[in-house]
């Protein structure tokens, strides 16, 4: 009788902990991506087809989504607001926004230039600028080491239903090599031709340091940057973010609103990719 009962208390132990393993939010995968075992449930409003800026964005489930293209940040304009899926947008947080999938996912997302891989939760909607297939959070922005250039090329790849809270991890921090700093144009480019002033008001910007600003776009060649800088005027200047890579920015402005109706004005001066992004 009481081997019967030791064997009976054994087994209902081993039971248990069987449970309690399979009952956490997330274990460890091949490659250290998480396995979702108690996945959210998809917030079905985030499903149906949208329409922005005149284009339709159908989401779907696409269990075989693997994209190369660029990826954009964004950080404190946003902080505290609530993302697609009723969530608060946590800027230090390891998330991301995409148009088309389900909502809360998981990504993995490598940045091609250094090889650093992380795993986002994705639960809010964008960019919605062509060419851009993620919107990563300054946190991810910074896990990757691609908050100072502003925008870089990445893979996303979906890796199905997100937990219930969090998934975000950091899977690789590969040494990359450091970016310079932003450099006015005539520093880098050989050429007389000064920086242009600031916006009255405005204090003269030789590198971005806070506030919000507004990215025209990026260019490969830097004379073509200068002429984009020019066009745009006063407080428009020109930095380099890597070698052969200049961005022009605008600002810097005292918050997301001023912000937004720079950008707009930018993308109506033939600038359609403008973006806000957060001083550095």
């Amino acid at each position: 009788m009481a081997t019967k009962l030791l064997k009976g208390l054994l087994a209902a132990l081993l039971l248990s902990l069987v449970a309690a393993c399979a009952s956490g939010p997330r274990g460890a995968g091949v490659g250290g991506v998480p396995v979702v075992t108690d996945p959210a449930p998809i917030v079905s409003g985030t499903m149906r087809p949208y329409q922005i800026r005149g284009r339709w964005y159908r989401p779907e489930e696409q269990p075989d989504y693997d994209e190369t293209g660029l990826a954009s940040w964004y950080g404190d304009q946003f902080h505290g607001r609530p993302t697609a899926t009723g969530e608060r947008f946590d800027m230090n947080a390891l998330t991301a926004a995409h148009k088309t999938l389900p909502l809360p996912g998981l990504v993995e997302v490598t940045n091609l230039a250094n090889g650093r891989r992380v795993v986002l939760r994705v639960n809010d909607r964008g960019p919605f600028v062509d060419g851009r297939i993620i919107d990563l959070s300054r946190g991810a922005a910074d896990a990757l080491d691609l908050r100072r250039a502003g925008v870089g090329e990445v893979r996303v790849r979906y890796l199905g239903r997100a937990p219930r809270l969090g998934g975000g991890t950091v899977l690789q921090q590969a040494e990359a090599r450091a970016a310079p700093g932003p450099v006015p144009y005539a520093q880098v480019a050989g050429t007389p031709t000064p920086v242009p002033s600031p916006a009255p008001g405005a204090s003269a910007p030789a590198a971005p340091r806070g506030g919000v600003w507004v990215q025209a776009g990026t260019w490969a060649d830097a004379r073509a940057a200068r002429r984009a800088a020019d066009h745009l005027g006063g407080s428009a200047t020109v930095d380099i973010v890597g070698p052969g890579a200049w961005r022009v920015l605008v600002g810097p402005w005292p918050d997301a609103d001023a912000a937004e109706r720079s950008r707009r004005a930018v993308m109506s001066r033939g600038y359609p990719e403008a973006t806000a992004v957060s001083g550095v």
